[in-house]
């Protein structure tokens, strides 16, 4: 074994007194969990911290969430002066969640930084919209997203409400890195610090007033008349959505929904679906038998810190047909943009806002419109810069829609993140009212398909595990960068390499390619998963001629990961 890790291991065995699961996973490793465990730091960047949880540094547990937080509170004592130093903290249901979020508080209050945490866990887009509320200077939320159970992480975002920036997660790593996690961390105690005051709960009138915003977004004219009475399932996969989503439809006058039972509760182990992710259809299936049950119009599920949103709906044969991201996307900005023109509340400038791994169809719908598209990198936090600059050029009520094929949405500015509080309501809102007008989403879906051309866009996942997996990833992507001529033998028309920034974009390990046909591919690392990530994109009349395309561009590039 190197002996440096030798020697961490050793002073972990020594100094990790503070979880006695952790002191126990110590005693118990063999020489191999020892190496996955310590060959390196767990990685801070602008998505913060995400890992398996368990003991070592390259692990997620109260040691390695200290030392961020310690990093973290070192950043605002240095750029933000007394009185204003203040941090909102946010929690989901992962496991040790709870845990991670009292460190955390409790070493920012003994750092001195007045702190806010939510008494109960509350999703993502809640913590951006408390950092703005409270006018904190940094929050943090203790999530691992749509991960399996094993994970947890650590979101960080900036004063405006959106995850950190590049330069900012840079500073911030640099001030972690200097850190010993047990000799420089001020591990307070957080009941101490809650009775001292220099930790509180969050006021419930910063939720309420959430929910306030996310109503306000609703786009229908204020004489409609729309069957509200549209029968929901609804599945929180265990996770922090059910009171937001529940609360918000209901005040909205959406009464007829049922939660899936089984996945109603807060539970880390998310038992009936193991990986919670909307995505994948795995994890909708309980929701689908349920919708069955009740023959329900509308399937919906967020993931576990509900910024994330699936839905599924039934076809002519009364099948429930799951909407992709991106068509779930499409369909929210042709409603919006529809029905804001109908009411004479569309801006004369107005911005869509999507990553550029998400489908051309949505340039063409905006297009049609006038509407001005922004591309930007994969990861929320980019469309969130881009409201930000509305908001700085005075142009803030032009911003319409953010979306990722990734099943983010946000259609208004309170928050600066995906919220999937929002797209469950405005989801609920385009459903009733295209029923009421005797349409389903499939057919304004095959509508849109028919004006602008049928995209078949593919998602590949190639996961790569361990010190192994991170070198293997490093090679992957230095192949995409060599010269190729073609791929399934189509011909390569552009390559755009992002590692240098192109367009205004910060730099990124990304790579897309242009084809002769149409047809797009994006090849990039996940930044918060050991994947390999693939996008692609193959344009044509419907899905017969792209699906041979589609299958032989999977089975070369299969064979290239592999």
């Amino acid at each position: 074994m190197d002996a440096k890790i030798r020697e961490a291991y050793e002073r972990w065995l020594k100094y990790a007194v503070l979880d006695s699961d952790v002191s126990e996973e110590l005693k118990e490793m063999d020489e191999n969990a020892v190496m996955e465990a310590f060959y390196r730091d767990l990685e801070f960047g602008t998505g913060g911290l995400r890992g398996v949880i368990g003991a070592g540094s390259n692990r997620m547990n109260v040691y390695t969430v200290g030392k961020a937080s310690q990093g973290l509170a070192n950043y605002v004592l240095k750029h933000y002066p007394e009185g204003e130093r203040r941090i909102a903290v946010s929690y989901d249901s992962r496991i040790k969640s709870i845990l991670f979020s009292r460190t955390a508080a409790a070493v920012f209050a003994a750092n001195g930084i007045e702190t806010a945490i939510y008494p109960n866990l509350m999703p993502t887009p809640c913590l951006s919209y408390a950092v703005r509320a409270l006018k904190c200077s940094a929050g943090i939320m203790v999530t691992a997203s749509h991960n399996p159970a094993r994970y947890n992480g650590y979101k960080v975002y900036g004063s405006d409400g959106c995850q950190i920036t590049t330069e900012a997660a840079a500073e911030i790593t640099e001030l972690i890195e200097a850190l010993d996690c047990f000799d420089d961390v001020k591990f307070g105690d957080f009941d101490e610090e809650m009775a001292a005051g220099r930790i509180s709960y969050i006021p419930d009138q910063v939720y309420t007033d959430f929910v306030e915003e996310v109503k306000k977004q609703s786009v229908l004219p204020k004489d409609a008349v729309i069957d509200k009475n549209v029968a929901v399932v609804y599945t929180p996969l265990n996770g922090a959505g059910r009171y937001p989503v529940i609360r918000t439809l209901q005040e909205s006058g959406f009464t007829n929904i049922t939660v899936v039972a089984e996945q109603a509760e807060p539970d880390g182990n998310f038992p009936t679906c193991p990986y919670p992710n909307p995505e994948i259809r795995e994890a909708m299936e309980l929701g689908i038998r349920t919708a069955e049950e009740k023959q329900a119009d509308l399937l919906m599920a967020t993931d576990p810190d509900s910024d994330r949103m699936g839905i599924a709906v039934r076809d002519e044969n009364g099948a429930y047909v799951l909407l992709s991201g991106n068509e779930t996307g499409c369909l929210l900005l042709d409603y919006i943009l529809n029905l804001r023109e109908q009411t004479g509340t569309i801006p004369e400038n107005p911005v869509l806002v999507k990553t550029i791994v998400s489908t051309d169809l949505a340039d063409q719908i905006a297009k049609k419109h006038g509407a001005e598209v922004r591309n930007v990198l994969t990861g929320f936090k980019y469309i969130g810069d881009q409201i930000a600059d509305l908001e700085n050029h005075g142009r803030e009520s032009d911003y319409i829609l953010g979306f990722e094929e990734s099943y983010g949405y946000l259609t208004g500015t309170y928050v600066r993140d995906k919220d999937a509080v929002d797209a469950a309501f405005m989801t609920c809102e385009m459903f009733a009212y295209y029923k009421s007008i005797g349409k389903t989403l499939l057919e304004r879906l095959h509508e849109l398909y028919d004006e602008f051309g049928y995209y078949q866009n593919s998602l590949k996942n190639y996961e790569f595990e361990g010190m192994a997996g991170a070198k293997r990833m490093q090679e992957i992507m230095a192949s995409f960068r060599q010269d190729q001529e073609s791929f399934a033998g189509i011909k390569i028309a552009k390559k755009l390499d992002y590692l240098n920034g192109i367009d205004g974009l910060p730099a990124a390990d990304v790579v897309k390619f242009y084809l002769e046909d149409g047809s797009s591919l994006v090849i990039r690392p996940s930044g918060t998963e050991p994947k390999v990530k693939l996008y692609i994109s193959v344009k044509g009349k419907d899905l017969q001629e792209t699906a041979p395309r589609t299958a032989a561009l999977v089975e070369e590039l299969d064979r290239f990961m592999k």
